[in-house]
């Protein structure tokens, strides 16, 4: 009797040590949610980091996503200032104080017709050799290039175009003459460029064997100015630009400025506060 008491107490014993065995095994199932959410959770970052690079993979332009009042959103590294800046341009120039500033020398030669079409404006990279005086600094020609309808406004209104001539100094400052472009009749002085629209984006410059274009003809003969300190009007928006824009507009024909149009599009940033910034005009000229 004792024996069978003592076997059955042993199989008591052996099995309630399985059934602790069993209920322990429970417990890493049970951890393996947690597990696997964690796993669901790092997928989610990794798909949200996708779509983040592919928001900052969205190139600049001037509608939806890319859009000017993204520009900054772009890439907050490089184009802070888009968003940031307190002496943006362009502006509504309006209010101007008048004086007799310093006239603007320019030693505009020729340049081969070094053109392209860079998803934003058509431009001309200039030949060495050109350049502006103004404040006894001499500010080179690098290029210049269009935007319609214009950027500035004149006293709140846009015109039909507006023509950027994009100038540095050798301590590496820059100067812009703006130029203001309405409708009327054809000009041809800008002929070998425009015989020569380039409806392909391109990286670099094609030269047009045989074409010659001179800056200097392409302005207004009177050339007194607007003045303010302001910045690149595309991005990275940066700031410490002389610009000089010109009170006289020239002309160009509808067709022209429609030629343009058709390959660019609209391209002109919409107007930014002037911020107090002082704002000159120049009333007398020696040009």
């Amino acid at each position: 009797m004792f024996r069978k008491k003592f076997i059955l107490l042993v199989s008591l014993i052996v099995l309630g040590l399985l059934m602790v065995a069993c209920g322990g095994q429970a417990a890493p199932e049970m951890s393996a949610a947690p597990e696997e959410n964690t796993a669901v959770q790092t997928d989610t970052t990794h798909e949200e980091a996708a779509t983040d690079s592919t928001h900052t993979a969205v190139h600049w332009g001037y509608t939806g996503e890319g859009g000017p009042e993204h520009w900054a959103d772009l890439d907050p590294a490089a184009n802070a200032a888009c968003k940031t800046g307190t002496a943006q341009s362009p502006i509504d120039i309006k209010g101007a104080t008048g004086e007799d500033l310093a006239d603007i020398v320019f030693n505009y030669g020729e340049t081969a017709v070094n053109i392209f079409n860079n998803g934003h404006t058509v431009q001309i990279k200039y030949d060495t050799g050109s350049s502006i005086e103004f404040n006894g600094v001499t500010y080179n020609l690098d290029q210049f290039h269009f935007h319609a309808p214009s950027e500035h406004e004149i006293n709140g209104e846009l015109v039909a175009a507006e023509m950027h001539l994009v100038h540095k100094s050798a301590n590496g400052a820059y100067a812009v003459v703006g130029v203001m472009i309405q409708v009327g009749a054809e000009n041809p002085a800008f002929a070998p460029v425009w015989d020569n629209l380039p409806t392909s984006i391109t990286e670099t410059p094609t030269t047009i064997a045989g074409a010659t274009i001179n800056a200097n003809d392409l302005l207004p003969d009177e050339r007194t100015y607007y003045n303010y300190s302001g910045s690149f009007t595309t991005p990275p928006c940066t700031e410490g630009v002389t610009w000089l824009v010109l009170t006289t507009p020239i002309e160009m024909s509808a067709q022209q400025i429609a030629d343009f149009k058709a390959i660019i599009g609209n391209n002109n940033r919409p107007v930014q506060d002037l911020n107090g910034r002082p704002l000159t005009e120049d009333t007398t000229s020696s040009n």
